[in-house]
């Protein structure tokens, strides 16, 4: 068994002589290495087929997952603006998990092998990842979670501005979500961190007509927004654009967790605000505020927590999925945010990409990290 998951990660150059470098850096790569996740810069999405078919001829043994990136990442580093290319092995044994093809629309059922070792185990852990571009894509994580007997979903959407693209097995497929489900043999830890802060309390939303919120605890909504912001942006509300945002509290979370969303659009002689989200089912609102503070704050509040559940096991390797917001829109251009996560748990495998839309617990995020460790 190998101690940790192999990384190997390049970039610079065309996909072929990345690919060549990730291979040198692997190695000679153990006869018991079966699952591999692959994310790659959408510059290289028209290379990625041929580069797959690489991967097997020389991995045969390897089932890969994976995705597009305006950016990727693997441990202390982010690759922006560049062709990357990150790989990670696992060694896990196969009846551990599954491969999860992709699924294009919200009424598609699992097959009934999948459906079989699904309920056997109990409990699956799965990593999604989703195409934006498909409307039907949250509905069909909530499909997938609900066909299931118990589930944790996590992942990303793909962010891309060519195709976008999802590894799933053998082939390259995009506009459904693919992925890999795990069995409770293997153990996972699990958290995200939230970009924002949230303003206040929240209200009752009390009147509402799709996105667009009209009274909040009886009152225009604009109304109870400017009292939670404050005087000076309230004065001038062309400066929330960016800043403030929209936040719906999740339904008996114990963790006091909520879904962030855009702020839309204010209509201010009639009172109303829009919301980057259908509001139908959400019973409350508030507002968040969105810096790099706050961001920092809440991304070691997260690592602490993940630290103390991991008890000072060995992390195998990593999968962190973290949105195009972030990185170094709130943190900074040299990688502060992957160096925050190693700083608190000490030097691992990790790989990532930053993503279209967040995937924690089934939901979709925005302005999230989410991070999961194979220990």
């Amino acid at each position: 068994m190998m101690q940790q998951f192999l990384l190997a990660h390049a970039a610079g150059a065309d996909g072929n002589t990345l690919l060549d470098r990730c291979l040198a850096q692997l190695g000679d790569v153990p006869a018991e290495a079966s699952l591999g996740f692959l994310y790659a810069s959408d510059t290289l999405a028209g290379q990625l087929p041929p580069l797959l078919q690489r991967l097997h001829a020389v991995l045969p043994g390897v089932q890969w997952v994976g995705t597009l990136g305006m950016a990727v990442c693997a441990s202390d580093h982010e690759y922006y603006d560049t062709p990357a290319l990150v790989l990670l092995l696992g060694d896990l044994p196969a009846e551990t998990f599954r491969m999860l093809p992709s699924m294009m629309q919200n009424d598609m059922t699992l097959s009934p092998e999948l459906q079989a070792w699904g309920e056997q185990q109990g409990y699956c852990f799965a990593l999604l990842h989703g195409d934006p571009g498909n409307t039907a894509t949250p509905a069909i994580v909530e499909a997938i979670g609900s066909a299931l007997p118990a589930s944790f979903l996590n992942g990303g959407l793909t962010s891309s501005n060519t195709m976008n693209h999802q590894i799933a097995g053998t082939a390259v497929i995009s506009g459904g979500v693919s992925g890999v489900l795990f069995s409770p043999a293997v153990t996972v830890v699990t958290d995200h961190t939230q970009g924002c802060t949230p303003i206040g309390t929240s209200h009752a939303i009390t009147e509402a007509d799709s996105n667009i919120a009209v009274t909040l605890d009886h009152r225009p909504a604009l109304d109870v927004m400017k009292e939670e912001i404050g005087e000076v942006l309230a004065r001038d509300l062309q400066r929330v654009a960016g800043y403030i945002f929209v936040g719906l509290p999740i339904p008996n979370s114990d963790t006091g967790d909520y879904l962030v969303r855009h702020l839309m659009g204010l209509d201010t002689r009639k009172g109303m605000i829009a919301v980057g989200d259908y509001l139908d089912g959400h019973e409350r609102l508030m507002f968040c505020r969105r810096d790099g503070n706050t961001a920092r704050e809440d991304m070691q509040r997260m690592l602490e927590r993940v630290k103390s559940r991991v008890a000072g096991r060995t992390i195998r390797g990593g999968i962190y999925v973290t949105c195009l917001g972030r990185g170094r829109s709130q943190f900074g251009d040299d990688a502060e945010e992957l160096r925050m996560i190693s700083a608190a748990l000490g030097e691992f495998p990790l790989a990532g990409f930053f993503a279209n839309g967040e995937l924690y617990n089934g939901r979709l995020y925005g302005y999230t990290g989410v991070l999961t460790l194979f220990l």
